[in-house]
């Protein structure tokens, strides 16, 4: 492996509420709606979401958008009535 490619392993990881690394017995979970933070536990979740909910739901549209509005690989014209 090259020193510039790192997996998500090599990266240090800790949860957004009490700080603990991530690794060996302990494994963190993606926060479901936004993937920017990690928890150790349900519990540090429910404390941190009041400091996590408005930058969470502002992630979780920007996501949904991308999806939404991601466009095909190949080009699907005449498929579209509205654009044709």
């Amino acid at each position: 492996m090259s020193a510039s490619v790192k997996s998500e392993s090599d990266t240090m990881l800790c949860c957004a509420s009490c700080g603990i690394a991530g690794g060996g017995d302990i494994i963190l979970k993606k926060c479901d709606d936004c993937d920017l933070v990690k928890y150790c536990s349900i519990k540090c979740q429910k404390e941190h979401e009041p400091k996590h909910k408005k930058e969470c739901k502002k992630r979780a549209a920007e996501l949904y958008d991308e999806i939404l509005f991601k466009q095909p690989e190949s080009s699907h014209r005449g498929d579209c009535p509205i654009c044709c």
